[in-house]
């Protein structure tokens, strides 16, 4: 089979496989999935790769599942990663397909992930004779949790990858349109757990305890400053102090207070000077203040960043198939731990637009509605990058 004219080819079949992709999705929105445990999830992937006669291996990474299409001819690796999971939020849309579990929802479009990767798979299948190497289709779990990617990685689902395709959509960008960031895209992500410990006491005798709780507020407007007067200007930083615990009642000084946090950066130098300034602020801000203090700091994922070897042929191809809608952005300060396969090997994250005409809408939000039409544009897409890139 020779692809004589791939535009037209990916277009009619990716119009043909939209009513069951869109079906498949709201089933899976129907029934969300945390973070490894995405179990009827992955046998949806499982046995829809058996129906298309995908060679797949399932845990992988626990609950992941790794699909082979071999080419027709010898050439290299081509990635194309698809997430799973779902949040812990509580639906709020009243759609007739919205989630039947109370607490879970997929609010971060990884519905709509996992059947883009799913159509693409059938496409490709259909035309592996004509392509020039392999493709590998790694359903991944755990990306809210960034687990997921390294668990599956230490299971092998990198090993003779060339290059690699990921993608997310978009509900800043209207249905229609793709997007694009050179270098670093999205943030390297980074936690920490702090614990201050005093002397519990009397809340009317303030002098015989030890107060944690006005340690940690110093210690809270201290670890500003880590952006604002340790980072270079041009280095984005944020630094998030997401919990703050401590006390049961209003008259007693508690005996400790936990902070949980997050580190964004974009550039490995700004990731080391934010760590060694949170661990010098907590032992010292402690000390003054007469505290004990133990830290947990935990370096999570890199930088995910685009690599031009990718990038450029693939932005070529979605322009080549869409026309002009393809627009460079900003980076981001999130996160994906797509990264970890970004670091194996030189990878592109495509932007695919999927915000609903009339909506302002946001991922992880309880009312998030994406436009099912990104569905079969992110299935074109993809499909036509993999052809170029391996015809």
């Amino acid at each position: 089979m020779i692809i004589n004219d791939p535009e037209a080819r990916i277009r009619e079949q990716a119009a043909a496989l939209e009513v069951r992709l869109i079906e498949l999705r709201r089933d899976i929105h129907t029934h969300p999935e945390l973070a490894l445990e995405e179990v009827r999830t992955a046998g949806i992937v499982a046995a829809e790769l058996s129906r298309m006669g995908i060679s797949h291996r399932t845990g992988v990474g626990r609950t992941g599942v790794l699909g082979v299409i071999e080419g027709g001819r010898p050439g290299p690796t081509l990635a194309l990663r698809a997430d799973m999971d779902a949040l812990p939020i509580h639906e709020e849309t009243g759609l007739p397909f919205a989630s039947r579990t109370d607490g879970k929802m997929h609010a971060c479009g990884h519905d709509i992930h996992t059947v883009t990767l799913l159509g693409a798979a059938e496409i490709l299948k259909g035309l592996a004779p004509s392509l020039a190497g392999r493709i590998v289709l790694i359903f991944q779990p755990a990306e809210e949790v960034l687990e997921g990617a390294p668990a599956m990685i230490a299971d092998g689902a990198a090993e003779g990858i060339d290059m690699a395709i990921g993608f997310h959509n978009h509900p800043d960008m209207p249905v229609g349109q793709f997007g694009f960031v050179r270098g670093a895209s999205l943030a390297a992500s980074d936690r920490f757990d702090i614990v201050l410990r005093g002397r519990s006491g009397h809340a009317a005798h303030p002098y015989a305890a030890v107060d944690p709780i006005v340690g940690a507020a110093h210690l809270v407007t201290q670890l500003q400053t880590v952006v604002s007067r340790e980072q270079k200007p041009l280095h984005p930083c944020v630094v998030t102090v997401g919990m703050f615990q401590g006390g049961t009642t209003y008259n007693i000084i508690p005996e400790r207070v936990m902070l949980k946090g997050t580190v964004r950066t974009l550039h490995p130098a700004a990731r080391d000077v934010a760590e060694a300034a949170i661990r010098r602020l907590v032992e010292h801000t402690s000390h003054a203040m007469r505290l004990e203090a133990t830290i947990d700091y935990r370096r999570m994922v890199a930088s995910l960043v685009n690599d031009d070897r990718v990038l450029e042929p693939a932005i070529a191809s979605v322009r080549a198939h869409f026309g002009e809608v393809v627009e460079e952005g900003q980076p981001s300060m999130g996160a994906e731990d797509f990264a970890a396969f970004a670091e194996r090997a030189p990878a592109f994250h495509l932007r695919i637009g999927a915000g609903a005409p009339g909506r302002d809408d946001r991922l992880h939000n309880a009312d998030y509605q994406p436009d099912e039409r990104c569905i079969a544009l992110g299935v074109q897409a993809l499909s036509r990058i993999a052809v170029d890139m391996l015809r």
